[in-house]
């Protein structure tokens, strides 16, 4: 079987493919539409990071050869999730591998800012030598709200905690506090509660421009600002005027509403101009332990679905992490319909076979099953196949 990576996924992804037996081709670059639908001519699996979109042409043009596609990035947002469940092809990501990266990074950053190292560092470079506590603070006591308290918010919030701040949180889902953290009822309150704010929240439309005049205003004056989370859920104009202003005495930026596709294209945003911003290039979760992480975990999901029909943490398909195979396998992916499985059990049943194991789980509209077959006649995955309701089976 063939794997396709693109955009320079880590070599352990490589070396935990190979070892598994997969021949593997490596892309540097993000791939257009076109090029992505001819480059999957012959491809069983697709690795990908943020920039490839897999679009539903894309799925289509595959038809039922591409069996999983795995994105060695946190976000999701660049595939079209719906057209793959409906092929048949589970997507996996990495939600866990960077978020220590992230975290320590937004800690750098804080208290970068919090002692105005930047402005040292450039003074120091240019030959002058300002040794002042003047505009230097500890981050020891200050208030640190976090808005979208997910993996990566509440390990910030302990790590936070653990270095004497204070931290406030608000989500839009029912979360239990990390430590001492408090939660807030809304935005609003955070805003209006802390010195600090960072944002962690996901790039669904709803939360495109979520942060803009109105809601900087609400800041206490001076407040520190960091985005590692999405680039449009930050109106950039607001962030900027906010800034000169001094409402925002510094900020800290990692993603941005339009980002280079490649090192060759250069950056341009109106934040290039602010001397109290630290700029990265969207590298909150590259580190080298985090990109190693990722390589093998996501690698190993693919792997995991092809030879055993695993789709534990899959973002897109019912999740079945089953037991060790005691028999010939199917993994039958159907519309989660009545009659389904009483018709499945019933064609297995009348072609001899001994069920020695089933797992099913429902996800909305689809349905996820897993059958070990002790006995059965060779034609019975062909017969599954055509059962009414069927997404995709196949024979493991």
């Amino acid at each position: 079987m063939k794997a396709l990576l693109l955009e320079n996924i880590h070599d352990e992804a490589v070396r935990t493919l190979k070892k598994a037996g997969y021949e593997v081709e490596r892309v540097s670059e993000a791939l257009d539409e076109d090029d992505l639908i001819s480059a999957l001519d012959g491809v069983d699996l697709l690795g990908i990071r943020s920039r490839t979109r897999v679009t539903r042409r894309v799925v289509e043009a595959c038809g039922d050869k591409l069996h999983a596609v795995g994105a060695f990035c946190i976000g999701t947002n660049q595939m079209d999730l719906d057209a793959l469940a409906e092929a048949g092809v589970p997507a996996f990501n990495a939600p866990y591998s960077n978020t220590r990266s992230v975290v320590e990074l937004v800690m750098a950053e804080i208290i970068a800012l919090a002692r105005r190292l930047g402005d040292r560092n450039t003074q120091m470079h240019n030959g002058v030598w300002r040794k002042s506590a003047i505009g230097s603070h500890e981050i020891r006591g200050r208030r640190l709200g976090i808005i979208g308290y997910g993996n990566i918010g509440q390990q910030l919030s302990v790590v936070a905690e653990a270095m004497g701040m204070q931290v406030f949180f608000y989500d839009i889902a029912d979360v239990l506090p990390m430590g001492n953290a408090h939660k807030c009822d809304s935005i609003e309150e955070l805003l209006g509660s802390v010195e600090t704010v960072s944002l962690h929240i996901d790039g669904r439309p709803s939360n495109t421009d979520l942060i803009g005049d109105r809601e900087f205003a609400m800041m206490r004056p001076r407040s520190l600002f960091l985005n590692l989370s999405r680039g449009k859920v930050v109106d950039i104009n607001a962030l900027v005027d906010n800034l000169r202003t001094g409402h925002i005495a510094g900020a800290g930026v990692d993603v941005y509403p339009e980002e280079p596709a490649s090192g060759k294209e250069p950056f341009i945003s109106p934040l290039r101009e602010m001397d109290n911003v630290i700029l990265t290039p969207h590298i909150g979760g590259s580190t080298q332990e985090a990109q190693v992480d990722i390589g093998r975990y996501v690698a190993g999901k693919l792997i995991d679905y092809v030879d055993n029909g695993a789709t534990g943490m899959s973002v897109n398909i019912p999740e079945i992490t089953p037991s060790p195979r005691t028999g010939a396998r199917i993994g039958h992916l159907h519309r989660n319909v009545p009659g389904v499985m009483a018709t499945l059990n019933r064609l297995v049943a009348d072609q001899g076979g001994n069920v020695t194991y089933q797992a099913l789980a429902t996800k909305g509209e689809l349905g996820y099953c897993i059958l070990d077959i002790a006995e059965t006649d060779s034609g019975l995955l062909a017969n599954v196949t055509v059962l009414e309701g069927t997404i995709r089976a196949r024979i493991l």
